[in-house]
């Protein structure tokens, strides 16, 4: 499990509600384990000794991004879901609710302007019939709807029961995600190197379907977290910058 913390004091009015709607949210489980009294940038939640925030850049994609969040993701440090909100300014986030969808996340769910998709895979027969690959976005794209990725955040097992207790989702196509990717996440030991964190499954999404320069920017500014995040864990500053985060500076210069 990765270490965790308490979101800082000026955001305890928050915490009981949803982010991007306001609505009630479960009850805050309180995290005390190792780096719950470190001190994080206000921003973007980082210890302050590797601030994420110098290194923030935005990238439209014609593809949105909708995060399906398990509660307790909200609350830990090294959820990468985040990430894609700082890159990409049309991500949306939800609270998972088992009983109903967020009333928001149903209305846009029936908007015909938008062609969702499931990210899971398609290792069950029960659901064969909904599965898609990646030529069903571009064929979206040419019917001129928005494609949009519906990304369960949570553990694998949370993610599981998610998909299957969620039968708002049940009548939208699965898409797999295909790539010969493995992870690079640092901060939580996966069960496998194809298991990829959430930020990793956007970035491999965008790429495939066509989205480039937006894939580029989330995939730099997800190493850049990757590291600040690790180095801080030991209390180890970053005095030069990587690769990753001089590419970053560089998008952030204006063009002549």
């Amino acid at each position: 499990m990765p270490d965790a913390t308490s979101l800082p004091p000026e955001h305890d009015a928050l915490t009981d509600r949803d982010p991007a709607t306001g609505h009630p949210r479960p009850p805050r489980r309180e995290f005390k384990a190792r780096g719950s009294f470190v001190k994080r940038c206000e921003g973007c939640n980082l210890p302050e000794l590797n601030c994420l925030c110098p290194y923030q850049v935005k990238a439209e994609s014609d593809a949105q991004v909708w995060l399906l969040t398990h509660s307790i993701e909200h609350y830990k440090p090294t959820n990468t879901g985040r990430l894609i909100g700082d890159v990409l300014t049309n991500t949306r986030v939800f609270t998972w609710y088992r009983t109903a969808p967020d009333d928001t996340l149903a209305a846009l769910l029936a908007d015909p302007r938008y062609a969702p998709f499931v990210i899971f895979p398609d290792d069950q027969p029960d659901y064969a019939d909904r599965v898609v690959d990646i030529g069903a976005v571009h064929a979206a794209k040419q019917q001129a709807r928005i494609p949009v990725f519906i990304i369960l955040d949570g553990t694998w097992r949370q993610a599981r029961r998610m998909f299957r207790k969620s039968p708002y989702l049940d009548t939208l196509p699965v898409l797999p995600l295909r790539t010969e990717r493995e992870t690079r996440y640092r901060l939580r030991k996966p069960a496998s190197k194809a298991h990829l964190c959430t930020a990793e499954v956007a970035i491999e999404l965008l790429r495939q379907s066509g989205d480039e320069t937006a894939a580029g920017v989330l995939d730099d500014y997800f190493d850049v977290f990757n590291d600040s995040y690790a180095e801080s864990r030991y209390y180890r500053k970053i005095a030069e910058p990587t690769p990753a985060m001089q590419r970053l500076l560089d998008r952030q210069q204006p063009e002549r």
